[in-house]
């Protein structure tokens, strides 16, 4: 039983601590962030993305703040109806993540 409740305690301060490191990014500085060029326009973003599953629609997307880094993760959802989780860097447009959503 300890054992148990040591996994699930070690496994809540993971999470708890990667949580810490993802900010999610407020629509004021957003644009902030696009008119001084730190991040691409979120237009250029999910184009990006969508490049990579022509015809996918995007079901969501955000932007976060991760360990000083911007990442636009966007959902898509493609013409068989799998949805797809890719991350991009916000600066750069470099696809970081491609993975299909289980």
């Amino acid at each position: 039983m300890k054992t148990l409740t040591a996994l699930f305690a070690t496994a809540a301060l993971a999470f708890a601590a990667n949580a810490a490191f993802a900010k999610d990014v407020q629509p004021d500085e957003v644009v902030k962030l696009v008119n001084a060029k730190t991040i691409k326009s979120l237009d250029e973003l999910k184009a990006a993305a969508v490049a990579k599953h022509p015809g996918a629609t995007v079901t969501d997307s955000e932007l976060e703040n991760e360990y000083g880094r911007y990442i636009y993760k966007v959902d898509l959802r493609d013409a068989q109806n799998v949805e797809w989780d890719v991350d991009l860097d916000a600066k750069t447009g470099e696809i970081l993540k491609d993975e299909r959503d289980t």
